[in-house]
């Protein structure tokens, strides 16, 4: 068949159970870990365009932005090795902190794995705030960095096992409404602390990121562990009164046998990480690495963690480029909304499609804009009509991600693996997110630089690219119990091929029942 597929409906199992509240409320306490990885994002771009920050800081890059704006050349202003290494500095240590991370939460489940995140970020928040001179200043943004790993490895995978098949897509995606909510925190508060008098806003910036480690630490001391964590650590009849809870019904004897096939299963499997490269796991492995993949080459975080750099780069003033993040923030909010309520409606193909769509078209906007403006040589300024008609174009295209590629970047690969690979999966998944977050961090301001308004096009080539692959290459899955998805890829008209018929969890019962 084309396109990605989609399974039917009598192929799974339905369980028995409600939305409860217990759930919502875990789910929704979990989430706000993504509160960490947002506020970085957010507050790392403004820091870095404050002058007393670069004064104490990187000298060079001020000196650098008084000979561009001699020179006229605006593509140029920021373009400094150490001063991208600030910023990436904190994905370069999650992508490690990762594989740590999943072997934490696989033998001694995920809420232990999101306590340590969220210590080791509250321990870097600090160390930042006071950082006297660069090299604690690393040491403060590498600590962030293990927290973000463990985080983003934990959080996707705890809210994909806790939340109901109707509305995993939903609760799910509170993980990236905590991340664009940290990044809208971060702008406003950049915003303001930038008029501090003294030069020490910068330190206020920083240092604030401990609120968002205090909510996770609390939250994650307080959250119960999942069903299906319990059950992989041997204790079947806790997991079953947990499964209760969540479910709001004493009758679970469907989902709960479906988890112990699940666990039967990963029994069997010692070393994940040397599983997964099986044949049988191809699609997991291949999606685990490809979405993240893809999710960077978007080029969401250029204008993401950059954005105040960016739009101070493009012409805008000082206060008008940390306003400019602010506002392309609330967007990021609100379309991450639009997912909430569509994913589990419409699905996460439609979403994907239809956001690689808007991407490619606004990308290529902003790049034309920008060569008409600017041309080759970096020597223009924007009017103010030009600064808000291409600020327009950025909040669609940052619209197109929120609701597409944002939230399902997280979403789809914590819930495409079986519960044997679940943790390598995930941080796979971080792992390829981190690594290529840290090399567009690094190498963005050069790319501008150098590729000028042609880097928008690069990005937009990739955006075609991938929508080009989620058309042919993912199933559907939304409805599916996260214990049943392997049904789906043993459907899909490329995937069907690598799934054994015995890593069909619930389908000869499902078969027993149809026969009767």
């Amino acid at each position: 068949m084309e396109g990605g597929g989609f399974v039917a409906a009598s192929k799974v199992n339905i369980y028995e159970g409600r939305v409860t509240a217990f759930v919502i409320c875990t789910c929704l306490i979990a989430a706000s870990g993504g509160l960490l990885f947002g506020y970085d994002l957010g507050i790392s771009g403004g820091v870095t365009s404050m002058e007393p920050f670069l004064k104490k800081f990187f000298p060079s890059v001020l000196e650098q932005q008084s000979k561009a704006s001699q020179t006229e050349n605006q593509y140029c202003k920021f373009d400094s090795q150490l001063l991208t290494l600030f910023t990436s500095s904190l994905y370069l240590a999650a992508l490690v902190a990762s594989f740590f991370a999943s072997i934490v939460t696989r033998i001694f489940g995920r809420k232990i794995s999101m306590l340590a995140g969220a210590v080791a970020f509250l321990i870097g928040s600090i160390l930042n705030g006071v950082a006297m001179n660069i090299g604690v200043l690393i040491f403060g943004r590498l600590l962030l960095g293990v927290g973000v790993g463990f985080a983003n490895q934990s959080v996707p995978v705890y809210l994909s096992e806790m939340a109901p098949a109707s509305i995993r897509g939903a609760l799910n995606i509170g993980f990236q409404m905590a991340v664009t909510i940290g990044i809208l925190a971060a702008g406003l508060i950049n915003y303001g602390t930038a008029k501090i008098e003294g030069g020490w806003g910068w330190r206020l910036s920083l240092v604030l990121a401990v609120v968002p480690a205090v909510v996770m630490t609390a939250g994650s001391y307080l959250l119960p562990d999942t069903p299906n964590s319990i059950l992989e650590r041997g204790q079947p009849e806790k997991a079953r009164q947990m499964l209760q809870k969540v479910r709001g019904t004493q009758h679970v004897d469907a989902e709960f046998q479906d988890l112990l096939d699940a666990t039967e299963a990963a029994k069997k499997v010692d070393q994940p990480w040397t599983s997964i490269l099986q044949p049988r796991y191809r699609p997991q492995l291949v999606l685990c690495i490809l979405i993240p993949f893809f999710q960077q080459l978007t080029g969401i975080n250029v204008v993401m963690f950059y954005a105040p750099v960016l739009f101070k780069t493009l012409g805008f003033g000082d206060d008008a480029s940390l306003m400019s993040a602010v506002i392309s923030g609330i967007v990021n909010v609100l379309a991450t909304m639009v997912s909430i309520y569509s994913v589990d409606k419409f699905g996460r193909r439609m979403l994907f499609l239809e956001g690689g769509a808007q991407m490619f078209i606004f990308q290529i906007a902003i790049g034309t804009m920008i060569a008409v403006r600017f041309g080759v040589n970096g020597d223009g300024e924007l009017s103010r009509w030009d600064a808000n008609i291409l600020l327009l174009f950025i909040c669609a295209y940052v619209a197109a991600f929120a609701w597409s590629w944002g939230p399902l970047g997280w979403l789809v690969p914590s819930e495409i693996c079986p519960l044997e690979i679940r943790s390598a999966g995930q941080g796979i998944n971080v792992a390829v997110n981190m690594i290529f977050t840290f090399i567009i961090g690094q190498v963005f301001l050069s790319m501008l630089c150098h590729m000028k308004f042609g880097l928008f096009f690069f990005f937009a080539g990739f955006v075609v690219i991938m929508t080009v692959f989620v058309y042919y290459f993912l199933p559907e899955t939304k409805n599916v119990p996260i214990e049943e998805i392997n049904q789906v890829w043993k459907q899909h008209w490329f995937w069907g091929k690598y799934i054994p018929d015995e890593g069909l969890v619930g389908l000869s019962r499902n078969d027993e029942g149809r026969d009767t």
